[in-house]
């Protein structure tokens, strides 16, 4: 029987594919700060401003590809029960063949009510304008979770996390809560790999720290896992 394997995945995932982390724009996009275009209060004041700073995100994603470290992961499911929870908004999983992803922060390529939050409708163009409304009427808005919401996912989260058998975390700084936090409700004592440049300031018993970008470090992690199998 498989072992299950679940993955926490954050903005470094997706870097090595060219898509730009909030850190890349230094905190800053234009000349706005990033938490003044994607915020509850942003959309409300602007609208049209926060429509064409996703519209810019969604327009790179679509001519974006899944990178080695993707392809990595999915490949995992050979040998592993697979599950990922991914703090990015893209599909780059799911492009590189992962078959079971659960995104966090919402989704690039969806939209959904502002009047009815289960209304969620996928995208299959990279524009989403003012006057898009859902079919009772209402003003579509990117499906993304904002600074200053709720994550509902994160209860779907949990439960997954708490039955892995392995637990890895690819490209994540665990310092965005709630989902820096998910590492804390693993078992004790299982096998834990943690794939960053940059060493998170986490203390926890077996974890393996791979100090790498997520392209060579799911590399590493895949010879790691061999030796466990």
């Amino acid at each position: 029987m498989k072992k299950k394997l679940v993955v926490l995945s954050g903005a470094g995932m997706s870097q090595e594919s060219g898509l730009k982390t909030f850190r890349d724009m230094g905190g800053l996009w234009e000349q706005y700060d990033v938490t003044e275009v994607a915020s509850p209060e942003a959309w409300q004041r602007n609208p049209e401003l926060v429509m064409k700073f996703y519209n810019e995100r969604r327009k790179q994603l679509w001519t974006t590809k899944p990178n080695a470290g993707h392809y990595g992961i999915a490949a995992l499911e050979n040998d592993f029960h697979v599950e990922i929870i991914t703090q990015n908004v893209d599909d780059l999983h799911e492009q590189a063949g992962s078959t079971k992803v659960l995104h966090l922060h919402g989704e690039l390529r969806k939209a959904r009510s502002t009047a009815d939050p289960g209304l969620i409708y996928t995208y299959d163009h990279w524009e989403l304008k003012l006057g898009d409304k859902c079919e009772k009427g209402s003003q579509l808005r990117p499906h993304i979770v904002w600074f200053g919401e709720p994550v509902p996912a994160i209860t779907q989260a949990l439960p997954i996390v708490s039955e892995a058998e392995i637990f890895v975390v690819v490209g994540s700084s665990l310092e965005v809560y709630p989902a820096a936090s998910i590492i804390h409700y693993t078992k004790p004592e299982i096998p834990i790999f943690v794939i960053d440049p940059v060493k998170p300031s986490v203390s926890l018993k077996n974890i393996v720290f791979i100090k790498e970008k997520a392209v060579r470090g799911v590399a590493i992690l895949t010879n790691e896992l061999e030796k466990l199998s």
